[in-house]
């Protein structure tokens, strides 16, 4: 299944892309995650392109690190910088084996400008495999039965 096909089985609100800007504080970052119930913000200043990615384990890790005065920090501070992305044709096996090889949880989807159209989290890739397999099954259940 293709990161495209993720996309557009997610719900319509699931769909929509919660950014923080690198500017605002840990505290309104956790707050947002919070509100959203969600693991993990991406960062973008223009609220298009990815400069990074904010996660409740970031904040956590932090916190026990540092204690509560990481909430008055710049989220710049704490967010994983290296951003992995991938494009709508990647398939959800390469997203799986990036996300697992990487240990983060959260994709964003760019275009060929590089402005995100989607976010693609682990559960979405795993979601697809699995009904790609049962299709897989069923397919091979029916030449065998002969249906």
């Amino acid at each position: 299944m293709l990161v495209m096909q993720i996309l557009s089985q997610k719900d319509a609100g699931a769909v929509a892309i919660v950014t923080i800007a690198s500017t605002a504080t840990v505290g309104e970052g956790a707050k947002l995650l919070a509100e959203k119930r969600i693991g993990a913000l991406v960062v973008s200043d223009d609220g298009k392109k990815p400069v990074g990615i904010l996660s409740e384990r970031d904040i956590v890790r932090e916190l026990g690190k540092q204690g509560p005065g990481i909430l008055d920090m710049p989220v710049s501070d704490l967010m994983t910088r290296k951003v992995s992305t991938c494009v709508t044709g990647d398939e959800a096996n390469s997203v799986l084996e990036r996300m697992t090889a990487g240990r983060f949880r959260h994709l964003p989807v760019i275009d060929a400008d590089g402005n995100m159209i989607g976010l693609v989290s682990i559960g979405d890739a795993v979601s697809a495999r699995l009904k790609e397999l049962n299709a897989e099954r069923e397919a091979l259940t029916g030449m065998i039965m002969g249906t």
